[in-house]
């Protein structure tokens, strides 16, 4: 019996500031935003090849939902925050998720993936850690009582680190006879991207209601070729603050020479923001 699924299961996040209600006046004010986020991530990692692998770069085609990676985290943490005062805002988000799996997976090299058998498998064992923390800055250009618009722009910084160990029974070899995926070996990289982002945020109330619908848009570059992420959805109000239910979309793109190419997170989240 062949195993024919990825040997990396791959996630990190980011979570933008969720647009707060912006107001007048000079009082400092404060949010705090616990969430969860179950998106669906795909894309693909290049590293350097294993050692006596063959030719070409390793690479890992990663297609994943929240069922696959549930089962592989071993270590997360998650704090949003922002700070007002009148119509200057600055925001932050840190996040860390630490991944690893010792399921008998399958590695692609050089473009091509190797099916290996169960049964020459003797262990594979992944790890994964992501680290990003954004800082932003925003603007209050108009607001009414039933909705706001803000210009941001800030920093994302992203720190990657994959490994990936295996013992085969029997080196992997191709028709000719060459070795493409030796019997034991192992991929390890890594990377860390700085990217200046810029961007809008900002809400839209829904009639007398207590229903509003934030949207948040960034786009930079720098480490990156291109980095980007949107989010939408519905948030309900109460005196403490709001309950949210959002959609959002995080891509990377460092081109194919890059460690990171074609990356996307998208799916659900949902969280409460607390005002003080």
């Amino acid at each position: 019996m062949r195993t024919n699924v990825l040997i990396v299961i791959f996630m990190f996040v980011a979570q933008p500031a969720m647009a707060a209600e912006t107001g007048g006046g000079d009082e400092w004010r404060f949010q705090l935003t616990p969430y969860v986020w179950l998106p669906t991530i795909s894309g693909k990692l290049n590293a350097q090849p294993p050692a006596g692998g063959g030719d070409g770069g390793g690479s890992v085609d990663i297609d994943v939902g929240p069922t696959d990676w549930l089962d592989l985290i071993n270590g997360v943490a998650l704090i949003n925050g922002e700070v007002r005062k009148g119509r200057f805002a600055i925001f932050g988000d840190l996040v860390y998720l630490g991944l690893e799996s010792d399921d008998n997976r399958v590695l692609s090299v050089g473009g091509g993936t190797i099916p290996v058998d169960a049964d020459i498998n003797l262990s594979t064992q992944t790890g994964f850690d992501g680290f990003t923390w954004t800082l932003a800055a925003s603007y209050t250009l108009k607001e009414t009582e039933t909705s706001s618009f803000e210009v941001v722009g800030g920093v994302r910084f992203t720190q990657v680190d994959a490994s990936i160990d295996w013992n085969l029974t029997v080196d992997i070899t191709d028709p000719g006879g060459g070795v493409v995926l030796p019997a034991q070996g192992n991929i390890r990289d890594s990377v860390e991207l700085w990217d200046g982002v810029v961007g809008v945020r900002g809400h839209y109330k829904l009639g007398e209601s207590r229903w509003t619908v934030p949207y948040y848009l960034d786009a930079g570059t720098g480490s990156s070729d291109l980095t980007w992420q949107a989010m939408t959805g519905l948030a309900y109000s109460y005196g403490w603050g709001e309950l949210l239910l959002l959609y959002r979309h995080l891509a990377y793109d460092e081109g194919t020479d890059g460690f990171l190419e074609d990356f996307e997170l998208t799916g659900p989240a949902f969280g409460a923001r607390f005002r003080f």
